[in-house]
């Protein structure tokens, strides 16, 4: 069977990795401008740090016998953010084929390669606390197309658009990804309230995409916030579409988080106590995983709980 299939049947949710980027910056001393975690791609010891992160999170999988996510390093890899870091569309492009060909690389590796799906990463083009603009899903097409070319070009297994904030923008990169030919994940982020950064709630976000692209997307996501942010919010049908959970190990607001100095990595056991009343509300969990100040400790217990 195919990984994606695997994916898509298992009743064992396949891991993901965690904060990439915090753990990166205040664990291992890296500077990612604007965190683009790419950056560390053009040096031999940016490229182990990132060999040697994944590889925490490999572990864990092989030894539960799990299916893992490889995420690639690309969550900024988008022409949003190519004027801020000086790129030109053609160089995020080139960013994009060689990360996924890291990533790949690092999957090479492991004997049980056939349970590794590599996950291309979309970031949203703006800020994703705190969206600058609202795009219409054709102006997010537009913006996120040469990613997704790239992607198509490298022949990811399936793109996972994370720390979306609103409708248009999620609406977009399906479009895109269905341009290329590519299975695509969206994942919400939320506020303390359990709604989207531009205050509309999560079900409804996630029905308004459903209804903009036929039901394209594989499933949905929820990351970048903690799992006390939205856990009560999770009531009614639309439930049955989110696969995925890759929670903030901070109970702090996005806000808070902005103006924080200093890793907030709160309850590794809190959080997998979490995860298992997750998995109970949401039947059909394909992954979990962390973001925002999580590690291997959090990944953990979320796979022991689920």
């Amino acid at each position: 069977m195919a990984a994606l299939d695997l994916l898509l049947a298992t009743s064992r949710p396949f891991l993901a990795d965690g904060g990439l980027e915090t753990d990166l910056i205040f664990n291992d001393g890296f500077d990612l401008p604007h965190f683009a975690s790419f950056a560390l791609l053009a040096t031999p010891e940016g490229r182990a740090g990132l060999e040697r992160y994944f590889d925490r999170y490999l572990d864990l999988a092989e030894k539960s016998e799990r299916g893992f996510l490889l995420d690639t390093a690309t969550w900024r890899a988008n022409a949003g953010w190519a004027p801020k870091l000086g790129l030109s569309s053609a160089e995020i492009k080139d960013v994009n084929r060689e990360a996924v060909r890291h990533a790949r690389q690092i999957r090479a590796r492991r004997g049980w390669a056939d349970r590794i799906l590599i996950n291309g990463c979309v970031g949203p083009a703006g800020d994703g606390y705190a969206p600058g603009q609202m795009f219409t899903p054709e102006m997010a097409e537009d913006i996120h197309r040469p990613q997704l070319e790239a992607f198509a070009d490298e022949a990811v297994d399936l793109v996972s658009a994370m720390t979306m904030t609103h409708v248009g923008e999620a609406a977009g990169v399906v479009r895109a990804a269905r341009a290329v030919g590519l299975p695509v994940v969206i994942s919400f982020t939320v506020e303390t309230d359990g709604c989207l950064p531009v205050g509309t709630p999560l079900g409804r976000a996630i029905e308004e995409v459903e209804a903009a692209t036929g039901g394209a997307p594989l499933y949905y996501g929820i990351n970048c916030a903690h799992p006390t942010h939205f856990l009560a919010h999770l009531k009614g049908s639309w439930t049955q579409r989110i696969g995925c959970v890759r929670a903030n190990a901070s109970v702090l607001s996005h806000a808070e988080l902005d103006e924080a100095t200093e890793l907030d990595d709160g309850d590794p056991d809190e959080f997998g106590h979490l995860y298992s009343e997750l998995a109970a509300r949401l039947p059909g969990l394909r992954a979990v995983g962390g973001c925002c100040g999580s590690d291997h400790r959090h990944v953990a217990a979320a796979m022991a709980a689920t």
